[in-house]
């Protein structure tokens, strides 16, 4: 039965990690999901202590904070305005509700709107996009790296299984 639950934690870990780049599915929720729900099938003897459990719930918060953040500093970075800033969060917020590409278009959208709420000429508001857009790919990659840190914290905790 214990090969059975670290089999299931394998296959939500692989869609988790699917999850952090193709954003239809929540990736680190369902890597910490995974995890959990390891521990609370095999115990606390046979699985990850509850230390391991609150780092990878650090993680899965930071990841978060990467995602939402990400779009907001890559736009300051490019030279964009507080109201450029300002449009890559709220584009952001509104990007969820579109998918995928909502997810990378909504925060240039808003940066380049906010840069014309500021009276900046196209190439700045382009620029501040821009960097809105490089920003959300950076997050992309390093979500992914945060996904493969929680994934191999979990398999240097968890105790071998024979």
């Amino acid at each position: 039965m214990e090969l059975f639950w670290l089999l299931l934690t394998v296959i939500l870990f692989a869609i988790g990690l699917i999850g952090t780049v193709l954003p239809v599915f929540p990736g680190t929720i369902i890597i910490l999901a995974g995890a959990l729900l390891h521990r609370l099938m095999l115990g606390p003897e046979r699985s990850i202590g509850w230390r391991t459990i609150a780092i990878l719930l650090l993680l899965t918060l930071a990841t978060y904070a990467l995602d939402f953040l990400s779009g907001y500093f890559g736009a300051r970075f490019f030279g964009a305005t507080r109201w450029g800033m300002f449009g890559a969060m709220l584009g952001a917020l509104l990007g969820l509700f579109f998918g995928i590409v909502g997810l990378f278009i909504g925060p240039v959208i808003g940066a380049v709107l906010g840069e014309f709420i500021a009276g900046k000429r196209m190439i700045d508001a382009g620029r501040a996009g821009w960097g809105s857009l490089l920003g959300n790919l950076g997050a992309v990659i390093g979500k992914l790296l945060f996904a493969l840190a929680m994934i191999a914290i979990f398999f240097l905790t968890v105790p071998a299984p024979f």
